[in-house]
């Protein structure tokens, strides 16, 4: 099936910001041709290609002078089942969660952690989307990707991918790699992971005492559910600020101004501080501004209450930054791509 280019579409049902812009052109892949397809017409007319998945991650600044290709394929495959372990691929536009629950719905355990995060599969690896104390690169077995530079499909393994804290090679190498499908290591036995946040406390509330896969999942659902704003009502792109690598010494300098910090000691000696902490510490939780704000409940989501443009939200954004290095000497880094 030969690809459908269309010209100046809105992309605002494709960012969970809600944000007004539009594509000079725009089109969907459902498989690889269509993919090759849409880099042989950006070529051919002189435009770049910027790929869209669930548009979770995403702050538009304005118009985008480029050929949008939305990665739409779908399909979930096991490859390997050997009563215990199990190898799963999806393709790079299955909706996030959902594959999560179909996962979670098999009887296959790992991604429950990862429940209720917004995206496509495909855009998952980018980010090395993390939650609850676990990260995609704790349950990543592969995945295959196009290299735009050479038209050749590559395989990638754990170690090729150079996966870090909502970091990895794709993101780092923008505009190279199209992510067609990832796999994933799941089992069957559920090694659970409860200790991060309110998780336990959550399912002890619940009155149970040997949670499932399952029950973590839908406790976590419950959590971020509370927490965090849902797009389709209020825009948004989740935590739009990394929690922050300081030193040792910069960490117990703040902890002895603030005797309540929220900071995570590292393997590698440097401390993770919640940025929302730092935000809410600094009064701008419930900030808002025209129609672009801070969350009333969550100081680490910015949201659009309507008519905020991308441009409004990412000067909140610098400002927020701004007043954080002044106060704190901490540096927040955004974690949406901003384009």
């Amino acid at each position: 099936m030969s690809l459908q280019i269309r010209e100046g579409v809105s992309l605002k049902p494709f960012n969970s910001f809600a944000v007004e812009a539009s594509a000079r052109q725009f089109a969907e892949a459902n498989s690889d041709e269509q993919v090759r397809q849409a880099l042989a017409c950006a070529a051919e007319r002189g435009l770049p290609l910027m790929l869209l998945g669930g548009g979770s991650n995403l702050l538009l600044t304005g118009d985008v002078e480029a050929l949008v290709l939305r990665m739409a394929s779908r399909g979930i495959r096991v490859l390997e089942d050997d009563g215990e372990r199990l190898l799963i691929e999806a393709e790079a536009g299955e909706p996030w969660h959902p594959f999560v629950q179909w996962t979670l719905q098999q009887g296959f355990a790992g991604l429950e952690n990862l429940s209720l995060i917004p995206g496509t599969v495909g855009a998952a690896p980018m980010q090395n989307i993390g939650a609850y104390g676990v990260e995609l690169k704790d349950v990543f077995a592969g995945l295959t990707a196009l290299d735009r530079q050479s038209g050749e499909l590559r395989e990638f393994e754990l170690a090729d991918c150079g996966f870090a804290y909502r970091d990895s090679l794709f993101k780092r190498e923008t505009g190279r790699w199209v992510i067609l499908r990832v796999r994933f290591a799941l089992s069957r036995s559920a090694t659970l992971h409860l200790d991060y946040g309110p998780v336990r406390q959550r399912l002890a509330e619940q009155g149970i005492e040997a949670p499932t896969a399952v029950d973590v999942s839908r406790a976590i659902c419950a959590i971020r559910s509370e927490k965090l704003p849902d797009p389709a009502v209020l825009g948004n792109a989740g935590s739009f600020f990394k929690n922050p690598l300081v030193t040792a010494e910069l960490a117990q300098r703040l902890r002895s101004e603030h005797g309540d910090l929220v900071a995570y000691p590292q393997a590698d000696g440097l401390v993770k501080l919640a940025a929302g902490w730092l935000i809410e510490r600094a009064g701008w939780k419930g900030f808002r501004e025209g129609d672009a704000g801070v969350h009333r409940l969550q100081a680490l989501v910015l949201v659009n209450y309507g008519q905020a443009s991308g441009q409004q939200l990412l000067s909140l954004a610098r400002r927020i930054q701004a007043d954080i290095a002044e106060r704190f000497a901490v540096t927040l880094e955004i974690e949406p791509n901003v384009l």
